[in-house]
């Protein structure tokens, strides 16, 4: 007797590239390893690190153009006019400022101690030369404002007004 085989027109199911994987296996891998790498770590002797300032990355500054002087606005909030150090060259501000905030309340059956610790420091390039020794400044409501008066006064444009329809 002779066997006569058809051909299947299924095609032959994919497997797939990882071998049986179940989630609970892998969980079970990360536990193992956070735990044995927290158990070495906790083998060392705690390392303090010692307390640095904090610096602000981003103050708020703002530039306006009025003709003949710069008009420099920056925010510097809690810092006293006598922690701000400011340079000014024919074209750019270097600000320099630091807060140092300490509070303590004594009561009967306990002590609380806050500190605050952080500072100040940007370089703001200006778009065009000062007269440097002219420049002012004014603190006021943590808002310093800057005057400085430009080295060639810039001629305003004259304003034509234009209908929009």
């Amino acid at each position: 007797m002779v066997k006569t085989s058809k051909k299947s027109t299924q095609k032959p199911e994919l497997l797939p590239a990882w071998p049986s994987f179940r989630w609970s296996d892998l969980d079970r891998t990360f536990d193992n390893f956070r735990r044995d790498f927290q158990s070495t770590l906790s083998s060392f002797p705690a390392i303090a690190m010692p307390n640095m300032p904090r610096v602000v990355p981003n103050t708020h500054c703002d530039i306006v153009d009025d003709g003949n002087k710069l008009i420099v606005t920056v925010d510097v909030p809690g810092v006293n006019k006598k922690d701000i150090e400011l340079n000014v060259t024919e074209n750019a501000i270097e600000l320099s400022a630091k807060h140092v905030k300490e509070e303590e309340e004594k009561k009967k059956n306990y002590l609380r101690r806050e500190r605050s610790d952080y500072s100040y420091y940007r370089t703001i390039p200006l778009p065009e030369k000062v007269v440097s020794n002219k420049a002012t400044a004014k603190l006021a409501d943590g808002i310093l404002n800057i005057v400085l008066p430009k080295a060639t006064p810039t001629k305003r444009p004259k304003k034509n007004s234009v209908r929009v329809q």
